[in-house]
Order: structure tokens, then C-alpha cells, then sequence
């Protein structure tokens, strides 16, 4: 689960599982695609690939938190994730934070209870 960096993309605990914030880092290019939109989709996107190493999905998904490095992006997130989550979504966090990795705008980190 871990690389070099001294943490765990997710950890298990019963059936709920932890996932460790996930950037908008796009998987087939390296980098960050541009607009808060766009990072919004790809930090999900990168989301729903761990919730699959564990045999989860998006439906699976309980609780979020987004930390966002500028608010005035909360509205173009929202409705990213509103079409990305289906009723009943998860239960949410989000955050304005001094800093984010360089070129990142948007990270989410979530809890996952296996069904």
C-alpha cells in the first residue's frame, strides 16, 4: 500500500476503510489538469480506483473531506461531486487550506464502509 512517503493510500479497520487524500493527479500523464472542474473530476476519479483495490465503489463512500486551496472554487466542486455521488451522498467536510502540493487546487480524502 505504501511507496516511499511514510503513509498508506488506505487503511482497513472491520469494514470501513480509510482513504488518504487523493490528488487530481491525472495517472496516464503525471500532472495536474487545469481548473478546479477538471482536478475535481480527476481526485475522484483517483478515489474510485483505491475504493476498487478493496473491492468498493463510490456507493460505498460515507464520508468526504475536500480541502480546496482557494473557497470561491466550492461552487465549481460542487457540482462536479454532485454529479459524481447519487443520493444518498456522502457526509462532507470541506476546507479552504493554506496549501496544497504545488499545481494541485483540490484534494479528497475519504471513509468507505463495505456494504
Amino acid at each position: 500500500m505504501a511507496g516511499a512517503a511514510p503513509y498508506s493510500a488506505w487503511r482497513q479497520q472491520a469494514n470501513t476503510y480509510y482513504v488518504s487524500g487523493q490528488l487530481p493527479i491525472d495517472p496516464k500523464t503525471g500532472k495536474f489538469p487545469s481548473g478546479i472542474a477538471a482536478q475535481t473530476q480527476t481526485a475522484l476519479e483517483n478515489l474510485e480506483r483505491v475504493t476498487a483495490e478493496f473491492n468498493c465503489s463510490r456507493q460505498d463512500v460515507v464520508k468526504t473531506t475536500v480541502f480546496l486551496r482557494n473557497f470561491d472554487d466550492f461552487a465549481s466542486m460542487n457540482e462536479v461531486y454532485a454529479r459524481f455521488f447519487a443520493d444518498p451522498y456522502p457526509a462532507r467536510s470541506a476546507f479552504a487550506v493554506a496549501d496544497l502540493m504545488p499545481g494541485a487546487d483540490i484534494e479528497i480524502e475519504a471513509i468507505v464502509a463495505k456494504q
